[in-house]
């Protein structure tokens, strides 16, 4: 069974060694390839037994699956470049959240799926986003689930919680980083404290806050019980928190689900206006 990989930036990237590291996929089973070749070639010096195409169509022609890892507004016009080589046993994989697998199915004739990774999935940890088209058979499904499953932990959803799943899974690591940097910005601040004694000690309290989430000793608001004292440092900052965060993480989704209404209509026009 080959995998194609057409796009090769982070996320691309991210699938092809998460699929290797876990083991799910051979390196000799993946050929990939990207608009610059230069960046397929670079994933190639770390896995030589990789196969680099030379361009997108011999990536359908030669693979069962293949995953489409390009910007949103490029997909359409791929597809159609490849619908000659595609037919009914080959399966499209999106990794885009803002096109649906109706929209792909409307643009062509074999089974598609969307499957929206995270930057989580290459420590083989997080989740990956399922969502399966109609044509999709059920021994495809199994496939594409067992990869997934290999490196992460699939999650089904509906198409009207694409967005917000997406947000918290796919964009989560980038907002809450950011938080993080403000965190370690603001003790540096307001301290004597090094950054890179502040760093340390934040990305050691995340992993053992992560660590004990999985291993289920507490849940989100059971944490927060058995640290803060009443009256008490901790209280004191919860406080502080609880008066200058406020709806921003509201005004977040908000702004989210705008920008994605945006990219939605642009698509639209794209996959319907064209056929």
């Amino acid at each position: 069974m080959k995998i194609g990989i057409i796009g090769t930036g982070n996320m691309g990237s991210i699938l092809i060694q998460a699929m290797i590291e876990s083991q799910s996929v051979e390196p000799r089973n993946l050929i990939i390839t990207n608009r610059s070749i230069e960046k397929a070639n670079r994933l190639k010096k770390q896995y030589p037994n990789i196969h680099i195409a030379n361009d997108p169509i011999e990536v359908s022609k030669t693979c069962q699956f293949i995953f489409i890892c390009v910007k949103p507004l490029q997909i359409y016009p791929l597809l159609q470049q490849l619908n000659d080589t595609l037919d009914e046993r080959k399966v499209i994989v999106s990794i885009t959240s803002p096109i649906s697998t109706d929209e792909l199915e409307h643009a062509t004739n074999c089974q598609v799926a969307r499957i929206i990774p995270s930057i989580t999935n290459r420590a083989l940890s997080g989740c990956t986003l399922i969502s399966y088209g109609k044509r999709v058979t059920e021994e495809n499904r199994r496939t594409l689930s067992s990869i997934m499953e290999s490196f992460s932990k699939p999650i089904y959803i509906s198409e009207e919680h694409t967005r917000v799943a997406s947000d918290i899974v796919s964009c989560g690591p980038a907002f809450f980083s950011y938080l993080l940097q403000q965190f370690i910005d603001g003790a540096v601040r307001q301290t004597t404290i090094s950054r890179e004694v502040a760093t340390e000690l934040t990305c050691n309290m995340l992993i053992g806050l992560c660590s004990l989430i999985e291993k289920n000793y507490y849940s989100l608001e059971t944490l927060q019980e058995k640290v803060t004292v009443k009256g008490g440092i901790t209280g004191i900052g919860i406080d502080v928190l609880e008066k200058h965060v406020g709806d921003m993480f509201d005004q977040l989704f908000i702004e989210t689900h705008r920008k994605y209404a945006e990219d939605r209509n642009e698509i639209s026009e794209q996959f319907f206006n064209n056929v």
